[in-house]
């Protein structure tokens, strides 16, 4: 039986840069194990100092918008300027096993190969937003092994991106031009929040039609609320294919967060994605400590039931459990 590190052992490996002792914190912080949330809430404890430095960047969009292509394409580019690349890509969950669908080493093998690289796909659990439970973990651990860019891609189903916006410092939005107009319901909701904008796939023909989408993108901005207050979000063609345009997009990518931090607004958005974090695990643990009281799993299981019998109502049948659980007024 291998002896699981301690602590101190995971604390030394992650900032030596080992990039073993990095994934087996990560694999404990996603842990639902209580002894094992204990260690890996100390450890983090441990290693707060040294993060909060990385620039945090969401990518969303669409299916079929090249999300994982533009991110190995990003990712070369930001280690030939000498930085270091963490990428949480968050997978589907299976329904069968609770595990990640996707294989994202193999979606990007070029970029998983270079050493100041690292990537790791979470399964999404359900999450609304497409984002894991335990990414906001899983970035700073990364910042304390020193990678200096965090990218975290969503699995990009059309669901609100808001949760991916709350612990990102930009967030980036990705289209193909000439998709049509039905997939307008699913930007629309996303637009406002986005910090920039990437018309990718601008290659070939679909040249003058990338060219066009930023020109309607940028007109429908002008009818929105800034996504960061004083800033104007920028629409930008890139194709991830030809490596064009790239370097245009993190200089977007620089100044969004030169802005931030000019304007005091970095560490307000740090403060305010700290505070939902704190709420989100209040509620996730209250919910927990409910459905591990005496008589609410059998109380659940009854209504259930109740309710396809058509006998109550699911209001009645909600009520029924509240009062199982000893929250009734």
């Amino acid at each position: 039986m291998t002896l699981r590190p301690s602590v101190e052992e995971l604390k030394e490996g992650i900032t030596g840069g080992d990039r073993g002792a990095l994934s087996r914190a990560i694999t404990l912080a996603e842990s639902r194990r209580a002894d094992d949330q204990e260690h890996a809430q100390e450890l983090i404890a441990d290693l707060l100092p040294k993060t909060g430095e990385a620039i945090r960047v969401g990518i969303t969009g669409v299916p079929g918008a090249g999300k994982s292509t533009i991110i190995e394409a990003l990712g070369l580019e930001l280690i030939r300027k000498g930085h270091k690349v963490a990428v949480l890509t968050i997978d589907p969950t299976s329904a069968r096993t609770g595990g990640s669908i996707l294989g994202d080493k193999t979606r990007m093998h070029k970029l998983s190969a270079e050493q100041d690289v690292y990537i790791r796909p979470s399964p999404s659990g359900g999450v609304l937003g497409g984002v894991s439970r335990k990414t906001r973990e899983a970035m700073l651990l990364c910042e304390a092994a020193g990678f200096d860019v965090i990218i975290v891609e969503s699995v990009g189903v059309g669901q609100s991106e808001a949760e991916l916006a709350e612990m990102v410092d930009c967030l980036m939005l990705l289209l193909v031009p000439g998709a049509g107009d039905d997939l307008q319901g699913i930007k629309r909701g996303i637009m406002e929040l986005s910090d920039l904008i990437v018309v990718n796939k601008a290659d070939g023909d679909r040249v003058p039609l990338a060219k066009r989408a930023r020109g309607d993108y940028r007109h429908a901005l002008r009818m929105l609320p800034p996504s960061t207050p004083g800033w104007e979000t920028p629409v930008q063609i890139a194709s991830a294919a030809e490596g064009t345009g790239l370097t245009e997009v993190w200089d977007s990518v620089e100044k969004h967060r030169a802005h931030l931090e000019e304007t005091g607004q970095l560490e307000e958005r740090r403060r305010h994605q700290t505070e939902r974090w704190l709420d989100s695990m209040i509620e996730e643990a209250i919910l927990g400590a409910v459905h591990r009281r005496s008589g609410v799993g059998e109380a659940i299981r009854s209504a259930r039931a109740e309710v396809d019998a058509g006998e109550i109502t699911v209001p009645q049948a909600t009520l029924r459990v509240i009062e199982a659980a000893g929250l009734a007024d």
